[in-house]
């Protein structure tokens, strides 16, 4: 009796949790007074027990949901045997990992790190460690130069954010990695204007997903690969969002044909199924130029994560996944642009499978902050798309229980709206709601 008294008093209030936060995390993030405890399937459970319909998927990295059975066995299988074994020693899971991987991107060796940012960077890395070596044995002119795209987000490290275009991201750590230029979306005049000898790599998501959900053009990938090639460049595919089935394809990348592979392509979010794993691929022309000490990782591609990344991509083999994302993302689709044709402030529809955008002609943060208050959760980005990445293994009543409670919160936010602004004058009234509504958009 005396255990169970000792646990009850150490476990904390939500009041305190919160209380806690806002006192001790730094204030990099502006979320709502709810605290979230577990999970099981599509669903997210908070303090009070309430359940919460997930569209978000911890931002993509929850494709199998919560709590898969699984997924869990094999964790704790893990946990039990050895949760790290140092990069400089073989474990049981690391190397198969890779062959799945390449198998998959139709790339040829693999890198692990801990996030999609440090495979971005080590992306860069390796395109200009290529260049280096390809102008020492010509002798020819240095080729650094790095092009990206207009709306891109690549990471929140110092090589990936200067290939990151939103001037928000930017600003405050100015000045960046220098020799970085931006492309204008799908403009291919504009990317054969700027791409030259000079340019050691472009980086491409194949669907921008911070940026609001916007594809690119088959013309203009298929032009910025042939660009490559001449210029003896590395085409980076940054698929850390659109990747691993998202699409309903392993990789966004390969609606564009098995002639138009990039060279390199960064992997993360739900490569693991929740644990921190990336990963960056590359065919072995790129790849060669690594060699012992270039670069590395203390964690990167432990047996835990590892082995549970091997799991992940064996049920979405096993289980038909990538089917199921496609069909239900036609009915998603489908769904949402009925609901245009009743809510005139819905502009647009993108993306592909479950990465999905609703692009709105208002503010998105009260339909995110409504939705939350319906228990359903969604986000926004850019001030005014809003964002829906679901787990890969939502079912047809999932996608229409979805659909109904999304009505209503449509419904309630227009309504309300026009209250919201009439009462904006009054500075209370604007601190109460502005926490919730801006921590539900991030």
């Amino acid at each position: 009796m005396a255990k169970k008294k000792h646990s009850a008093a150490k476990r904390l209030s939500p009041e305190k949790i919160v209380a806690d936060g806002t006192r001790y995390l730094m204030n990099t993030y502006r979320r709502p007074p709810v605290v979230f405890t577990h999970g099981r399937g599509c669903r997210l459970y908070d303090s009070q027990g309430r359940a919460y319909l997930d569209f978000l998927a911890g931002i993509a990295v929850n494709a199998l949901g919560y709590a898969h059975p699984r997924m869990v066995r094999v964790i704790r299988r893990e946990a039990g045997r050895a949760t790290h074994i140092s990069n400089l020693f073989h474990n049981p899971y690391q190397a198969p990992l890779a062959r799945k991987l390449a198998e998959w991107s139709g790339l040829d060796r693999v890198f692990f790190s801990n996030s999609g940012s440090e495979a971005m960077e080590g992306a860069l890395k390796l395109a200009r460690a290529y260049a280096h070596a390809k102008t020492a044995a010509s002798g020819g002119a240095p080729k650094t130069r790095i092009l990206a795209l207009d709306n891109s987000f690549h990471g929140r490290t110092f090589g990936a954010l200067s290939i990151t275009h939103t001037f928000k991201y930017r600003e405050p750590f100015e000045p960046l990695v220098p020799g970085v230029e931006f492309v204008h979306v799908n403009d291919v005049a504009d990317l054969e204007a700027k791409f030259d000898e000079s340019v050691c790599a472009i980086v491409i998501e194949p669907i921008q997903g911070e940026g609001g959900i916007f594809p690119i053009s088959d013309a203009f990938w298929k032009r910025a690969r042939a660009l490559a090639t001449q210029y003896d460049a590395a085409l980076i595919a940054d698929e850390i969002q659109s990747g691993l089935g998202r699409t309903g394809r392993y990789f966004a990348y390969q609606k564009f044909g098995e002639g138009a592979l990039p060279d390199i392509v960064t992997v993360a979010k739900p490569l693991a199924g929740g644990l921190p794993l990336g990963a960056f691929i590359a065919n072995e022309q790129f790849a060669s130029a690594f060699s012992p000490g270039m670069h590395g990782s203390t964690f990167g591609g432990g047996p835990l994560a590892c082995a549970a990344a091997l799991e992940f991509l064996t049920i979405v083999e096993k289980d038909d996944l990538l089917a199921n994302v496609r069909a239900r993302g036609v009915e998603l689709r489908a769904g949402i642009e009925e609901l245009a044709t009743r809510f005139d402030f819905i502009r647009e529809v993108r993306g592909e499978g479950l990465i999905l955008g609703i692009d709105l002609a208002t503010e998105g943060a009260p339909f995110v902050q409504e939705a939350l208050r319906q228990s359903l959760l969604i986000n926004c980005t850019h001030d005014h798309i809003l964002r829906l990445l679901p787990p890969y293994i939502i079912r047809h009543k999932d996608v229409a229980e979805f659909l109904r409670k999304f009505e209503a919160v449509l419904a309630t936010a227009q309504k309300s709206a026009a209250k919201v602004r009439s009462a904006a004058h009054s500075p209370h009234a604007a601190a109460q709601d502005e926490p919730l509504a801006t921590a539900a958009a991030r």
